[in-house]
């Protein structure tokens, strides 16, 4: 039995090391060198067949110049900021259009919930990519949106939505809803509607007992949602390069750039690290609070 209970909880634990604590150590190991003309391009690299003293020198050679870097060029600290302004806002935007969306799946009949829950899912049986590229040819001054505009009598010229923020925004929210919904849909599928009975009975209006009974016990799933769309979406790429244009300042198109174009992996190692520290770090911190407050119930 207590083997069992072992290998049970060493999965998961085997899972994190493999798939995220070794990738970490390899990027922040990375982050600590200096660039060379060289394969790969970075120096120093480790040669295990040198020994104690190889490993001695190793380590002595690793330093911090590519972090002190990151804070000398505003482009890095104006990246992240943007990043965080654009992946803020979206998950706001995708909890107001999400909300809405799983309440009323929540409240449909037995019947028309699994077809509510496909189209949900839906957009996932097309390529990412393709459902990004897609909305250029929406967004464009010659787009669909542009043309159903101009029919409608709203404008009288095309609309520069493609290669803005504004774009972007749309482009998050359209990929991420799903996300949004999904968990926001379980917590609200649970919810016990006599509890809804209760507080009429009681003297509050429709609005006052979705307000103070429905969204309190819906508050794991808002939580739920709101992380599986600002944590990808703060480091988005794919997105700001297509919908964004030049134009557009997101940390993950400048970790691109100092990848592939500059090929400057000690700095680009240090952009993801700080990125992944941004990431990581409040997500502990709401998780120690959670626990608390869960032993003060207790």
């Amino acid at each position: 039995m207590n083997l069992r209970r072992t290998l049970l909880i060493a999965l998961p634990y085997a899972w994190l090391l493999a798939l995220f604590l070794v990738p970490f150590g390899i990027v922040l190991k990375i982050s600590l060198s200096d660039m060379a003309l060289a394969i790969p391009p970075y120096v120093p690299t480790l040669d295990i067949t040198a020994g104690w003293a190889g490993l001695k020198e190793f380590f002595s050679q690793l330093d911090f110049e590519n972090f002190v870097f990151l804070t000398e060029d505003d482009l890095y600290w104006r990246a992240y900021l943007s990043s965080l302004k654009i992946a803020t806002l979206s998950t706001l935007i995708t909890l107001l259009v999400g909300f809405p969306i799983a309440y009323g799946m929540s409240r449909a009949s037995d019947a028309w919930r699994p077809t509510l829950m496909m189209l949900v899912i839906l957009p996932f049986w097309t390529s990412f990519l393709i459902r990004v590229y897609s909305w250029m040819g929406i967004l464009s001054q010659q787009g669909l949106l542009n043309q159903f505009l101009l029919w409608t009598g709203l404008i009288s010229e095309p609309l520069t939505i493609l290669n803005t923020n504004v774009a972007v925004y749309i482009g998050i929210v359209y990929t991420y809803l799903p996300f949004m919904i999904l968990p926001i849909y379980a917590s609200l599928e649970k919810l016990d509607e006599s509890l809804l009975e209760a507080a009429e009975d009681l003297g509050c209006s429709r609005l006052q007992a979705f307000w103070l009974v429905t969204v309190p016990l819906s508050r794991a799933g808002v939580i739920a949602g709101c992380f599986l769309v600002f944590i990808p979406a703060i480091g988005e790429f794919v997105i700001p390069s297509v919908l964004g244009g030049s134009r557009t300042l997101m940390i993950g198109k400048v970790l691109w750039e100092e990848f592939f174009s500059n090929r400057d992996w000690p700095v680009a190692s240090a952009v993801a690290v700080v990125l992944l520290l941004i990431l990581v770090v409040p997500i502990i911190l709401f998780q120690r609070n959670q626990q608390r407050q869960r032993e003060q119930e207790q």
